[in-house]
Formats: C-alpha cells, sequence, structure tokens
C-alpha cells in the first residue's frame, strides 16, 4: 500500500505546543511524505537501517522509497523544505544495500541480482544541487554464490566490496576491492581463511583511511579476532582473544556478536555468549582492539547472566521469565571520552511465516574508559508491529550527546500512542522517564511509524516519519525540538 497525503508537496502543517511529564513542551512541525512499506528478506538485520542523514552544513537528505520502482534521494533544509529530488529507478531485481553521506556528496549503492550474475554498483549524488554520476559497478559474482557485500567507512570517504569464494558452500577466502568517495579504486585485495575451521563467521570493514578490518568469530564460535590490510604495505595485524570455552564442563560459545570502527582505527566487541546444549545465557564480554602504533587488546571482565540478573529482568518487566532468551546486541554507543554503553534488545516474531513481530526490553551496559563495567539498567517496553512491517516501526533509535543517551520509541502509554525520549546518563545509568514527544501517532493495522527516517539533528532536534491519527491515509516528515 502507498501512504500520500492530501496536502500539496512542501505545505507545512505547523502544530502547536505540546505539554507531557513534567510540562516540557515540544514543536512540531510538519511537511508531507510519500513512503511505499518495504520488504526484507531478513527483518532482524536491515541492509540500510538509517535512511535519515544529517549533514555537517545543516539540513538532512532522505532516502525515500517512493514507487515498487523507484528510490530517490532528496536534500531538505532545517525547516524541512526540499532543496532537491533524485529519483533513482530500480528494477524488480535490485535493491538498495547502502546509503551514506560525506561532507560533498551521497552514495548510494545497490545490489543486483539478474542474468547470471550478483553485482553491487554505486551511484554518486552531488549534495549541492542532487546532479547524479554515472553508475560504477563494485564487485560482481556467480549467481548461485554467496551474496556480495559493501562496507562504508566512519565518515563516508571510503568503502570496501568484496565477493566470497566458496568450497562446499564454505568460505575459502574473500574478493575485495577498496574504492575513495569518487569511486577510484585504491586496492584489490584477498583475505584468506584455509586456517579457519568448518565453523566461522566473517565480515569486512574500512577505516577512514583505507585500511581493512576483517573482523572474525571462529574457532568454532569461542574467538574473536580482527585482522587488519593496509592498502601500503602486505603485512598483516591479528589481535585475536577466547571469549567461549569450557566453564563447569559446560562447552560456551558466542550467541551474537557486533563490532563497533571508530574513526581513529579503534574497534569494539561484543559478545553474548551461551551454552551450547541448553542456550542458556552465560555472560557479555567486551573487547577493545585498538591498531595504533604497536597494537593492544583491552579485555573487560566478563558480566555474568546470573539467575539475579533474570530477577532483575522478571521485577523491571513484571514477568516471570525462567530464562533470558531472544535477548540481542543492537549497539555499541561511545562518548567522546570512550565511555561505552552496550545495548541489547529483546525481539522475537510469533512463531510461522507472516507472523507478528515483538520487542520488548532494553539491557544496558555501562563500561568506563578503562573498559570496567560500572552499571546495567533494563528499560522495559512492549511492542508489536504486523508482519507486513517487520521490525521497522518497533524497536528503538539511539544517539549520544555529552553525557546522556537519548532512545525513542513508538509506545502506547497510559493510553496514548505516541514516540516517547528516554535520556541515559552514561556515567550512572540512571534512566529518566519516557516523555511524550506530541506526535500522537495512528495505533492501528496501517503504518504509523517509520523507525528508519529518525534521527538527530541536535541534541534537542529530532527528525522522524509517523502518521498523526487513524483518520489520516498520511505519513507526515516531522521535525520535533524538545524545549
Amino acid at each position: 500500500m502507498r501512504f500520500n497525503t492530501s496536502l500539496p508537496t512542501g505545505l507545512l502543517a505547523l502544530a502547536l505546543f505540546f505539554s507531557c511529564g513534567n510540562a516540557q513542551a515540544q514543536k512540531v512541525k510538519s511537511a508531507a511524505f510519500t513512503y511505499l512499506p518495504e520488504q526484507s528478506e531478513d527483518r532482524y538485520n536491515q541492509r540500510v537501517p538509517s535512511k535519515t542523514l544529517p549533514l555537517a552544513k545543516g539540513g538532512f537528505i532522505i532516502l525515500a522509497h517512493k514507487s515498487a520502482n523507484e528510490y530517490a534521494v532528496e536534500r531538505y533544509d532545517a525547516d524541512l523544505k526540499r532543496q532537491w529530488s533524485t529519483p533513482l529507478p530500480l528494477t524488480a531485481e535490485q535493491a538498495i544495500d547502502g546509503f551514506v553521506s560525506n561532507g560533498t556528496q551521497a552514495l548510494v549503492a545497490v545490489y543486483d541480482k539478474s542474468g547470471a550474475t550478483q553485482s553491487i554498483s554505486a551511484q554518486v549524488i552531488d549534495l549541492s544541487n542532487g546532479q547524479k554520476a554515472t553508475s560504477k559497478k563494485l564487485t560482481e559474482t556467480g549467481l548461485r554464490d554467496r551474496r556480495p557485500s559493501v562496507a562504508f567507512s566512519p565518515d563516508g570517504t571510503k568503502l570496501v566490496a568484496w565477493r566470497y569464494l566458496t568450497r562446499n558452500t564454505q568460505i575459502r577466502s574473500i574478493s575485495a576491492s577498496v574504492y575513495d568517495e569518487k569511486l577510484s579504486k585504491l586496492k584489490d585485495r584477498s583475505y584468506d581463511f584455509s586456517d579457519q575451521g568448518a565453523f566461522f563467521s566473517t565480515t569486512v570493514h574500512v577505516g577512514n583511511d583505507g585500511s581493512q578490518y576483517v573482523t572474525l568469530v571462529s574457532d568454532e564460535m569461542k574467538k574473536l579476532t580482527v585482522r587488519r590490510y593496509l592498502n601500503t604495505s602486505a603485512d598483516i595485524k591479528v589481535m585475536s582473544v577466547a571469549v567461549g570455552g569450557t566453564f563447569g564442563g559446560k562447552v560456551v560459545n558466542v550467541f551474537d556478536s557486533r563490532f563497533l570502527l571508530l574513526p581513529d582505527n579503534t574497534l569494539y566487541a561484543a559478545a553474548i555468549c551461551n551454552e551450547r546444549e541448553s542456550g542458556i545465557y552465560h555472560s557479555l564480554k567486551v573487547v577493545k582492539f585498538d591498531f595504533s602504533s604497536d597494537g593492544d587488546m583491552k579485555f573487560a571482565p566478563e558480566f555474568l547472566f546470573t539467575p539475579e540478573y533474570l530477577a532483575e529482568t522478571n521485577k523491571a518487566t513484571t514477568t516471570a521469565a525462567k530464562r533470558l532468551e531472544d535477548v540481542y546486541l543492537t549497539d555499541l554507543l561511545l562518548t567522546d571520552d570512550k565511555q561505552l554503553v552496550v545495548v541489547g534488545e529483546k525481539k522475537y516474531e510469533e512463531g510461522g511465516d507472516n507472523s507478528p513481530g515483538h520487542t520488548r526490553e532494553l539491557h544496558l551496559f555501562g563500561y568506563n574508559e578503562f573498559q570496567s563495567p560500572t552499571w546495567h539498567s533494563i528499560i522495559a517496553k512492549d511492542q508489536i508491529a504486523p508482519a507486513t512491517e517487520g521490525f521497522s516501526s518497533i524497536g528503538y533509535r539511539a544517539a549520544v550527546f555529552g553525557q546522556d543517551v537519548q532512545f525513542v520509541t513508538w509506545e502506547k502509554l497510559k493510553g496514548k500512542s505516541d514516540l516517547y525520549l528516554r535520556r541515559v546518563n552514561v556515567q550512572t545509568g540512571v534512566v529518566q522517564a519516557p516523555k511524550g514527544l506530541g506526535l500522537n501517532v495512528a495505533a492501528d493495522q496501517n503504518p504509523s511509524y517509520v523507525k528508519d527516517f529518525t534521527t538527530w539533528l541536535d541534541a534537542k532536534t529530532l527528525i522522524g516519519v509517523s502518521r498523526p491519527s487513524k483518520k489520516s491515509a498520511a505519513l507526515m516528515l516531522n521535525k520535533i525540538v524538545v524545549k
């Protein structure tokens, strides 16, 4: 279903102030918005989770899904005035695999599965006027091979595209190409995994300087490894640490992992480990890989998922679960002074194909700049969405400002359906009560909120897409200023 609005394009509707919680007021400005809901092959792991990107020089750009065969990149100023819109026609065999911006341009990666090949191409768009450059193919592989992938540097000026080389479905190596922001090739590389066993997971990250960081969960999912590859040298630097093993006669391995590469080429990794046979959650482990100078690896003390922690979770969520389950790592959030918050979220489907999705409590774990655990908090929530939406409307969005992490969720609290903002102090773990943002989000079976478009222009200004009432079929682009 396609959602549009009866308002003429560009016409702004201004909503006055709304009081919430401690009478803190929000100012909301809205503009017409067109959106076609998307279907994803992997609803747990979206390839493009952020479709609104703030710009350093003001305003923002959006990757809009206009129709079944057309996307568009659009630039808006801070008052929601659209400055330009550049169409991106797509066939039924194509999909968007990446969306990033840097100081001068936006870049969209497009996956194509047609004929006898799979490929990834990139499209550069000038931020000043929306002009498109010629699309360039980055990598290509056979139709029966694993799907190729692409990753961007933190500042959006470098990218790496790669394809997997397999034998009997097992990954043997990766063939990769590194490009700059103008899509000029910097380096072709091959990452060899002949020394790995039959059961491991890998992906590729790229730094602002073009260096590549290949992350591995290996040794039958017991070890976290990072390999660094430079464009100027054949030397490969490897750091590795065991996070699983046999404890009390029980085999413990990595259940879920997440990696974060920073602009200074420091890489953080977090892993939830569980007991292989029973699936019982064992611990959370965090590692910092620092590749500056001679390199250094810092392993934080593990956080054990004890019966006492389960009791805390049940108390916070007013449930009576017998064990932790369906909790996945969703964010690694870092402050300027290197304090870390690891976020896990409970999310699951009811069962079977086309079943509703649920996201529940957030599990937060705070670490100081020395990698020592300092606090943990549990934020209770209970969200549900129809299968057609997957997890695109439920869950949360988060951003770090100073010593605060801000979380935005769409929930119905005390009978009011709205976007809610929670602030968490990174030093203490104290969670402020949720405050409504005054959007009066519709609560029915039609799309009411699209999480992918939520972002912050600054600590007090948010952008989001929602539908204001059941009577309206129109989604609106909103700018919310928190007073």
